[in-house]
């Protein structure tokens, strides 16, 4: 936890995005290794990514580098149509922290999806939480649960979050009874209830990007968040799809680890 908290705060860069099955999401991911490269020079206090790609990150000599957050598990909730069969499953069965362990990761992340009408989908994801938690207690791994209340495709053409209070915070809680150490966790449509979601967690509460905004909202979303208690960010396409990754990552760290308000982290980006 220490390797991926800096004075208890983590903006935590996603770009595990590869194993969504989704065209554009990968929009900005083409090359990986430049993208990683860029990363490591701006300083976030963490990638997200998976086993394949993990060893563009672990290979940068030194050990001034962010720490790897790595995604063990996959599903198809992330196109804009409803599959005949919705799944989500941990991307090694037999064993699902081997890559994680492998490569050195500090911590393993495992989503925790509630779509509409989609009972088996949730059980899948329950149970994948419940076979990695007694193997991240063994190898003293934290493990991040991303509790997602979704939207019905029909209605929002494809992934996208119910920013309902009430859902966030009762899957929230789930996923801390379910042993979570951290909580990746959807804005609540209001940012004033989001201390509610915080409250549920009793552990550290990081936010969700989702899709591409403008960037001045993005940052003043990001700031009310942290004043309602977050310890943070993951965000993937609010960074990545900008022209600028790198100023991004400048405007968001001065957010979570100096407290700065959107306005003065959009400067910052500006200057970059």
């Amino acid at each position: 936890m220490n390797r991926l908290f800096t004075g208890g705060r983590c903006l935590d860069v996603a770009i595990d995005h590869g194993v969504c099955n989704e065209p554009s999401f990968l929009n900005g991911l083409e090359d990986m290794a430049g993208v990683v490269a860029q990363l490591v020079k701006a300083g976030p206090d963490a990638i997200q990514m998976n086993y394949g790609q993990a060893d563009l990150l672990q290979a940068v000599p030194g050990k001034d580098k962010p720490a790897l957050v790595m995604r063990i598990d996959m599903g198809n909730p992330y196109n804009k149509i409803r599959h005949r069969a919705m799944w989500a499953v941990l991307q090694n069965e037999a064993e699902p922290l081997l890559g994680a362990i492998e490569m050195d990761a500090a911590c393993v992340v495992v989503n925790l999806f509630m779509l509409p009408d989609e009972p088996d989908l949730f059980r899948q994801c329950v149970q994948n939480i419940a076979r990695v938690r007694a193997d991240c207690e063994k190898y003293g791994l934290p493990l991040m649960i991303e509790p997602l209340a979704m939207l019905p495709v029909d209605q929002s053409g494809g992934y996208m979050v119910d920013g309902d209070a009430e859902k966030i915070v009762t899957l929230t809680r789930l996923a801390r009874e379910m042993g979570a150490d951290i909580i990746k966790a959807d804005p609540t449509t209001d940012p004033n209830d989001f201390h509610r979601v915080v409250e549920a967690a009793r552990c550290p509460v990081l936010v969700r990007g989702g899709g591409k905004e403008d960037l001045r909202a993005v940052f003043d979303k990001s700031a009310a968040l942290m004043a309602q208690g977050a310890m943070g960010m993951v965000y993937g396409r609010n960074i990545y799809q900008h022209a600028n990754p790198s100023a991004v990552v400048r405007g968001l760290m001065a957010i979570i680890h100096d407290g700065a308000d959107g306005a003065t982290a959009f400067d910052l980006y500006k200057q970059a």
